[in-house]
């Protein structure tokens, strides 16, 4: 009796999606928390314009927080916006390319230019926040407030936009990526 053994790349598919699916997970949820940002820094906004025009009582305090949230919020979605293909893609040459050539294409822009970039980004904004959090840095504006809590998720979005970097390779390894799919125009 013989026992028929799997390929090795049937074994990889069945193990590395789970990881992409957590992966995937993980920077979904963190986006759809992140996104209520938004929400509130528009209220501040609304308030403070409410209470400077209506009642002519500017806050001290709105510019320096919506600031700093919109600072947040802006950079914790880059995961987010890499799952979902929302980057800005300049595809003048590879729009004409097959899929096959494409998924290549794409691999090899991950691997020579996005990681680089992803693991400076990841290096570099840990080194600003520790040395945020040993100086106790401050804002200069009319209400001083912490910078280390910014530069600390700067450092959790360089995290989340690496992982994110390496779900979409897998997918693209695994050919799952949606986005190199023809799509109907019409």
């Amino acid at each position: 009796m013989q026992v028929q053994r799997q390929p090795p790349a049937a074994l990889g598919r069945a193990e590395i999606l789970p990881i992409v699916r957590l992966i995937d997970g993980i920077n979904e949820v963190v986006g759809r928390i992140v996104s209520v940002v938004a929400l509130i820094f528009a209220a501040i906004i609304i308030y403070d314009v409410f209470m400077r025009y209506v009642l002519g009582q500017p806050t001290r305090w709105a510019f320096d927080v919506t600031k700093q949230l919109y600072g947040f919020y802006f950079v914790m979605l880059g995961g987010y916006a890499l799952r979902h293909q929302s980057h800005v893609r300049v595809d003048l040459l590879t729009a004409r390319m097959g899929i096959g050539l494409r998924r290549w294409v794409e691999i090899a822009g991950y691997v020579i230019f996005f990681f680089p970039f992803a693991w400076i980004f990841a290096r570099r904004s840990w080194d600003f926040a520790l040395t945020s959090w040993n100086q106790g840095e401050l804002t200069y504006g009319a209400v001083q407030l912490p910078v280390y809590p910014l530069k600390m998720s700067m450092f959790a979005a360089a995290c989340l936009l690496l992982i994110q970097g390496v779900s979409e390779v897998l997918k693209l390894v695994l050919n799952r990526a949606d986005h190199l799919e023809p799509r109907d125009v019409g």
